[in-house]
């Protein structure tokens, strides 16, 4: 295969009538009168090697699957392990990162710089979160993530949660409520 074949920017430009479609086929479930309809599915992206960030990214989780959210299916990917498959199939996304000299983390813009091109038109619209940690200032990382986000037409459909230092509970009752907050923008 030559290089420009293998560009996705390439294949898009020759893709069949009705582009790429942004839902794959998932999981369903019967709706109303019996009938299968599609679940909804909340994309969790997230960087946390530590344990402040690991800790905001469960609570994120705890959120996001409370019992009283029914009827979407939330999916947890690793920044460096998700890709853009997992994100033209969602419904919804996450995003979660530390914040590394100012910026998001190498994982997390590593994870963008594989999507972005293929998923650009299949996405408009994706309503989205996220949540930064950081052990100074965390603005650098927030601007960059919300900036890719609005380059992409995504929504923010949450406030970003942003913590400097170890979470304390109203930081992480934050991170719950982003993740209930996104899960039930997906419910029917």
């Amino acid at each position: 295969m030559t290089a420009r074949r293998a560009d996705p920017r390439h294949r898009r430009r020759h893709r069949p009538a009705g582009g790429l479609s942004r839902r794959l086929p998932g999981r369903a479930a019967l709706g109303a009168g019996g009938t299968l309809a599609a679940v909804p599915t909340l994309l969790i992206v997230h960087h946390t090697p530590s344990p402040a960030t690991a800790e905001m990214f469960d609570a994120v989780l705890r959120g996001a699957t409370d019992p009283e959210i029914t009827g979407v299916d939330v999916v947890r990917r690793a920044a460096l392990a998700a890709t853009a498959s997992d994100l033209l199939a969602a419904d919804g996304v996450i995003l979660g990162t530390p914040a590394n000299i100012g910026y998001m983390s190498g994982a997390l813009k590593h994870f963008f710089d594989q999507v972005y091109y293929p998923v650009l038109d299949g996405t408009r619209g994706l309503p989205y979160g996220a949540f930064v940690h950081g052990n100074l200032g965390t603005e650098g990382a927030v601007r960059a993530v919300e900036s890719i986000a609005d380059g992409l037409g995504w929504r923010r459909v949450a406030a970003t949660v942003q913590v400097a230092g170890s979470p304390g509970m109203p930081d992480l009752r934050a991170c719950w409520e982003l993740g209930a907050t996104v899960a039930a923008s997906l419910m029917s």
